[in-house]
């Protein structure tokens, strides 16, 4: 199994949170899956059904964070992966003329504070182990040809962010044998709720914009995901996994 003996946070008990870790455990992981509601993620460790431990924290409030980390730590003896899929809390669809201020920077505020907060205290024990990885999932929308159709939001300037802390922490981290990388999609048709108005359109946008006629699923992303953290992808770091199906071509 890729993940054998791994242990791994999670943050973030939703549809991507719930399929990166059913793929990790049948790899052979033992994972901490963390969000804000209790309920979502006792649905969720009770759709993996094994090896998943859950826990009640808040990734922006920093004490939390910090102290489950240290917690598993000890637990376990090692972080060795640390992936943050918690919402962004974007608005998206309405042009950035019509945005407040409010709804448009806080994807920006959420995600940065967020995944800052995580991939420290998940690098302050890697650093001892001289060794671990870091993944978030998201990757920059600016190569895409979907920019033409949709109004993104906030959620561009989010990635774009996200990115550029991934490219700084894999430097910083590197010396340690620690790695740093995110998963890109061209967007992902199960994490839009069924009553989103516009949900159809940004499907056909989707499929539309593919080389091969069909997008990631979360199935995908959580398989990635596990080779990403294993063994076996040791020599990738600072970079995102395009997974977009050729709708982003590099």
């Amino acid at each position: 199994m890729l993940l054998d003996g791994k242990n791994a946070i999670i943050y973030g008990g939703g549809t991507v949170g719930t399929a990166v870790a059913s793929a990790f455990v049948r790899e052979g992981a033992r994972v901490f899956l963390v969000g804000r509601t209790l309920a979502t993620l006792e649905k969720a460790a009770g759709r993996i059904g094994r090896n998943v431990e859950i826990a009640q924290v808040d990734a922006l409030d920093e004490r939390q964070v910090n102290e489950h980390a240290d917690a598993v730590a000890a637990q376990a003896g090692s972080i060795d992966i640390s992936m943050n899929v918690i919402s962004d809390t974007d608005t998206q669809g309405t042009p950035m003329v019509e945005m407040t201020l409010e709804d448009y920077i806080r994807p920006v505020i959420t995600a940065v504070s967020s995944k800052f907060l995580t991939s420290c205290a998940a690098a302050r024990h890697m650093i001892k182990q001289k060794s671990g990885v870091i993944m978030a999932f998201g990757g920059s929308v600016e190569r895409s040809p979907l920019m033409h159709d949709y109004n993104f939001g906030g959620i561009q300037v989010t990635f774009d962010a996200v990115e550029s802390m991934r490219r700084q922490l894999a430097v910083e981290l590197g010396r340690y044998g620690i790695r740093v990388l995110s998963l890109r999609t061209s967007g992902l048709f199960e994490s839009i709720p069924p009553d989103y108005e516009n949900r159809q359109m940004i499907i056909d946008s989707f499929r539309k914009g593919t080389l091969t006629g069909h997008a990631a699923t979360v199935q995908d992303v959580g398989n990635v995901a596990a080779f990403a953290a294993s063994d076996w992808a040791r020599t990738i770091t600072g970079t995102e996994i395009n997974m977009t199906s050729g709708t982003a071509l590099d």
